[in-house]
C-alpha cells in the first residue's frame, strides 16, 4: 500500500551544559528567534526554511554528544521504517510512536509521524 514521507526537520541535539549557548548561537546565525515549545521546555523552534524544512533545538540528557539529526516524517511509520531498512538503515530504538534509526554510516535519524501538516502534504514523496 502506498505511503508518503519527507525529510522534514533538522534537530540540534544539545546536552544541558551547552544548550543555552547553542540555541542562542543558531538563533543568531539564522536571524531567527528560538521559540520555546510551551508543552516541552526541552524544545525550541527556529522556524521553517526552504520547502518547509524546520530547524529545531532539543535539550538532550547528559552523555549524549552534541550532534545534528534529521527527522523523516511519514503517514505510515512501519512502512517507512521497512523502506529505509531495505536501503540499509538499522533500527536503534523503538521510542513508542516513532523509531530512532541509523543510516549505513551510523548517523542517527528518526522516523516520525506527520508533524508539519500542510507542508507535509505539499512536499511529501509517495512511495509504492
Amino acid at each position: 500500500m502506498p505511503h508518503r514521507s519527507r525529510l522534514a526537520i533538522l534537530l540540534l541535539d544539545l546536552p544541558p551544559d551547552v544548550h543555552g549557548a547553542g540555541t542562542a548561537f543558531w538563533a543568531g546565525a539564522t536571524g531567527r528567534t528560538a521559540a520555546p515549545d510551551p508543552a516541552d521546555a526541552d524544545w525550541a523552534s527556529l522556524g521553517s526554511f526552504a520547502d518547509g524544512f524546520h530547524l529545531e533545538v532539543q535539550r538532550t540528557s547528559e552523555g549524549t554528544p552534541p550532534r545534528w539529526h534529521v527527522d523523516v516524517e511519514t503517514d505510515d511509520v512501519p512502512a517507512e521504517v521497512a523502506r529505509l531498512e531495505a536501503l540499509g538503515a538499522r533500527r536503534q530504538a523503538d521510542m513508542g510512536s516513532f523509531w530512532q534509526m541509523t543510516d549505513p554510516a551510523g548517523l542517527v535519524f528518526c522516523v516520525v509521524g506527520v508533524q508539519t501538516g500542510e507542508e507535509f502534504d505539499r512536499h511529501a514523496v509517495t512511495w509504492p
